[in-house]
């Protein structure tokens, strides 16, 4: 299990807060192939770790049941908050991961590849991926479950922090409100919604490290919002 950071572990019974869940391990995570909108189910490992990741949210927060849990409607982000106990309030568009565009399905390396040289998505984002990437074709998951990917233009990292800011803007009332608020989601849009809750530039969520089926918690001190627990 990764390290953790924790930041102030106890939560006041009353106490608002936003707890942000990874989903569990998909065949194309434990590769490392970008996985936006391709609909690809957890593997086995992935819902065992899901079951553990409710498990510790429970011992963390003493029970304490969630108001709210919304979930990206991505089949990864369902089977991961149903495989952890949690009843699902709503389905949010806005919490679909980053669309990577040329780059889903595919590795850092055979993006590299394709480019002729180095490429990262935070600096060079999808827009600075050669087109000739542009397409749809077909693939086989380790399961044997045959799947279409699609290779459109993707979102521009400004565009992604808009949509998270729009999920911070309608839940941080229910935080003020002191709810608990739990969002099952993707790496890359929580890390990323997280630099809106902080008021950070969206950039910094390249700093956040989020592995699979862990969970970290957002809420408020003295006025400010701030990181409680990160990468439990």
């Amino acid at each position: 299990m990764a390290e953790s950071v924790f930041i102030g572990s106890k939560v006041a019974s009353n106490s608002g807060l936003i707890v942000l869940l990874r989903h569990g391990q998909t065949a194309w995570s434990l590769s490392g192939q970008h996985t936006g909108r391709t609909d690809i189910p957890l593997t086995v490992e992935g819902e065992r770790q899901s079951v553990a990741a409710g498990k510790r949210l429970r011992a963390v927060f003493a029970d304490r049941a969630p108001e709210y849990v919304f979930s990206s409607p991505l089949k990864r982000a369902r089977q991961t908050a149903l495989f952890a106990g949690l009843h699902t309030t709503r389905l949010l568009d806005d919490l679909m991961e980053w669309d990577y565009g040329p780059a889903e399905g595919r590795t850092r390396t055979d993006i590299r590849n394709a480019n002729g040289k180095e490429w990262n998505l935070w600096h060079q984002g999808t827009e600075g991926i050669t087109r000739e990437l542009l397409g749809e074709w077909e693939t086989t998951l380790p399961s044997g479950e045959r799947i279409t990917v699609r290779n459109g233009e993707g979102e521009t990292l400004k565009q992604v922090a808009r949509r998270a800011q729009g999920v911070v803007d309608a839940i941080e009332p229910l935080v003020n409100d002191g709810q608990m608020v739990v969002l099952v989601a993707h790496a890359h849009i929580l890390r990323i919604l997280t630099t809106c809750w902080l008021g950070l530039d969206p950039s910094a969520a390249r700093l956040l490290r989020m592995d699979t089926a862990h969970f970290s918690t957002l809420s408020q001190y003295k006025g400010d919002n701030v990181i409680q627990v990160w990468n439990q």
